[in-house]
Parts: structure tokens; C-alpha cells; sequence
């Protein structure tokens, strides 16, 4: 297959792209309808209704269906806007979304890109969303734009303070950057998970546990915050910014900023399981193992790196139709005055444990 394709488009390296974009591509769009369908769902549950029931059996259809408009609504673009650069934000948007993926170890053989420096190359990746999200609000030459351009910026800004301290505190544990070595570290046993301590043995690892659990509960609000999610949503809150720095979008350009959300959703949820809960291992060994299939061990990990992900990106759903809108200086104080202290000693307390 890979030959017939070199032979059809004449260059290897176009090839070596698309065989190693195209599986990811190939989950973070169908994951996106999958999850605007979850999310309604979810939603309406909560609220005691049903949610979309008319296209397809109880409603499955109903994002394809919306898909479908999207392809087919017009184009347009404002005539103040700075239209090359209101052309281009959208696609920066999901390109920093998409290129996070190539990091993250979905199985022991399935990884985008095995690189030591896997968690800071996703770090600085997807700050492109931030500059797509001022380019979006900027071009749109509109005030609603600009000021939930700027909110977003600030905030994504600030929170990656208290997300890069947690994630320093557990390199400085586990000693590498690359999330397929921390998830081999902690093995397929949930008592080895960094969430439990890792691999330490004896009093160390009951006295890491609650700095540990610190750690998880401050990475998890730092990047609800950074995918703008409820209580975080004030860069699009519809109550005052009509729908913030993508107001004056339409058709697949806004579909753009919509898929570029729910895969950071899942992003986030996986460096969290990465990190934290064991990455792609399993918390009771493989049935591969057990019946002598090594290639049944990797899609078992699949299975639970999937998983882990997709109930994180649940709390985060649930999360949104439970908790009100936080206020700007709210949001602000959240950071600065509490998430800042509290992961800078945590980074402290257990650089010191794990030296002694």
C-alpha cells in the first residue's frame, strides 16, 4: 500500500505525512461528532428531557445531520475584516489542536511520535491556539470578538502557569518528558499509577499520594481553563459576548473552532491519564498476556487509554451543565491568588521527597 501510493503521488515524504497523520485524523473527527452528540445527551439527561430524538435512532444522526448544513452553508467574511489573516485563524486553531496528538501514546506501539521531549513539545504546540484565537478576534474587526479574544488569551496565558509546575513536579519524579516512558513506569498495576505514588515502595509512597492527588485536582482545573470549558467559558459567554472570538464565523470555518474545542478536550483528558492514571496501562494485567496473544495486548491498551480519556472528557461535560460562570477577576484570583501557591509548593514538597 505504501509503495502503490509513493507511486501515485511521486514523493515519499507526502506519503510518510499522510500514513502518519491520517490515523489521527481519523479519530479526532469522528470523537468531535461523537462527543456534540454525548454532550446534548449528557445535557439533557441532567436536565430531565431527551435531547435531539428525530434524525436517526434517538437522535444518532443528528450530528452528521448538522455537519451537513455546515458543509453547505455560505461563506462570509465581514467587509472590514482583515480577511487573510480571518482566513487563516480557524485553520491555526485546529492545527495546534491536531499537532498536540502526535505526542500522546494511545498503546505501547500506536505513538504519533516517540520524542523525549513529548510533553513540552505539546506545551509549546498548542500555544498556536492562543495566537489563532487573537488572530480570530482581532480580524473579525468586531468588539464582541476582540474582547472574548482577549479574555481568552489572558486566561489560557495564566493557566499554563500552574500546568506546566504540576508537570514539572512529576518530571522532576519520574525523570523524562516522554509520556510513553511514564506510562511504562507505571506499569499495569493501578497501585504503581502516579496517582497512587508510582513505583516508590513503603513510606515514601504514602506520603506522595496527597501531594499527588494535589497535583491531578490543579492540572485538571488548569486545563479546563485552557479549552475554555464551564467554569472557564467566559471567552465565548453567550450572556455578554454573543459567542466571543468566533461571532463572526460561519460554516466549516466555525466548525473549525467547534472540532478544534473536542479535541482538546480529549488532549488534555489523555496528558491527564498520561500522567496521572496509568496512560494506556491497564488496572488488572492483559487477557493477551494471560492467553499467550502479544497482538491482542495493544489493542487492549487502546482500549484503555481510550477510555480513561473519554470519562475525563465526561466530567468535563458534566461539569459544564453543574457549575455557574465564573466572573473575570473570579477567574483571575482562581490562578494567580490559589492555583500558582499551591502547585509551586506542591513542585517543592515532592522535588524534596523525591531527593531524600
Amino acid at each position: 500500500m505504501y509503495n502503490f501510493l509513493v507511486d501515485i503521488l511521486g514523493n515519499e515524504i507526502i506519503v510518510m505525512i499522510i500514513t502518519a497523520s491520517l490515523p489521527l485524523f481519523l479519530f479526532v473527527i469522528p470523537f468531535a461528532l461523537v462527543a456534540v452528540y454525548a454532550e446534548r445527551k449528557v445535557s439533557a439527561h441532567m436536565q430531565d428531557r431527551l435531547g435531539p430524538m428525530r434524525v436517526g435512532y434517538h437522535g444518532l444522526l443528528q450530528t452528521v445531520a448538522d455537519i451537513l448544513k455546515l458543509f453547505q452553508k455560505e461563506d462570509i467574511v465581514t467587509e472590514k475584516a482583515d480577511k487573510s489573516l480571518f482566513n487563516i485563524a480557524p485553520f491555526l486553531v485546529f492545527a495546534g489542536s491536531y499537532a498536540a496528538f502526535a505526542a500522546l501514546p494511545f498503546s505501547s506501539i500506536f505513538i504519533g511520535t516517540n520524542t523525549d521531549i513529548g510533553l513540552f513539545y505539546i506545551i509549546a504546540i498548542s500555544s498556536l491556539v492562543v495566537a489563532g484565537i487573537l488572530m480570530a478576534g482581532w480580524a473579525s474587526n468586531n468588539k464582541y470578538s476582540l474582547l472574548g479574544a482577549m479574555r481568552s488569551a489572558a486566561q489560557i496565558i495564566s493557566y499554563e502557569i500552574p500546568t506546566a509546575l504540576v508537570i514539572l513536579s512529576l518530571v522532576m519524579f519520574t525523570g523524562t518528558l516522554n509520556l510513553h516512558t511514564m506510562s511504562e513506569l507505571q506499569t499495569s498495576s493501578f497501585l504503581n499509577w502516579n496517582i497512587l505514588g508510582g513505583s516508590e515502595t513503603g513510606i515514601i509512597k504514602i506520603i506522595l499520594i496527597p501531594f499527588m492527588l494535589i497535583g491531578c485536582l490543579i492540572l485538571f482545573i488548569s486545563t479546563l481553563a485552557e479549552v475554555n470549558r464551564t467554569p472557564f467559558d467566559i471567552p465565548e459567554a453567550e450572556s455578554e459576548l454573543v459567542a466571543g472570538f468566533h461571532t463572526e464565523y460561519s460554516g466549516m470555518k466555525f466548525a473549525m473552532f467547534f472540532l478544534s474545542e473536542y479535541a482538546n478536550m480529549f488532549a488534555v483528558s489523555a496528558i491527564i491519564t498520561s500522567v496521572f492514571f496509568g496512560g494506556y496501562q491497564s488496572p488488572f494485567g492483559y487477557l493477551g498476556d494471560l492467553a499467550g496473544i502479544d497482538w491482542l495486548v495493544p489493542i487492549e491498551q487502546l482500549f484503555w487509554f481510550s477510555a480513561k480519556g473519554l470519562f475525563f472528557v465526561f466530567v468535563q461535560m458534566w461539569l459544564r451543565w453543574t457549575l455557574p460562570r465564573l466572573r473575570v477577576d473570579q477567574l483571575m484570583t482562581v490562578c494567580w491568588k490559589y492555583l500558582i501557591p499551591y502547585s509551586f509548593v506542591n513542585l517543592i514538597i515532592i522535588g524534596i521527597i523525591t531527593l531524600l
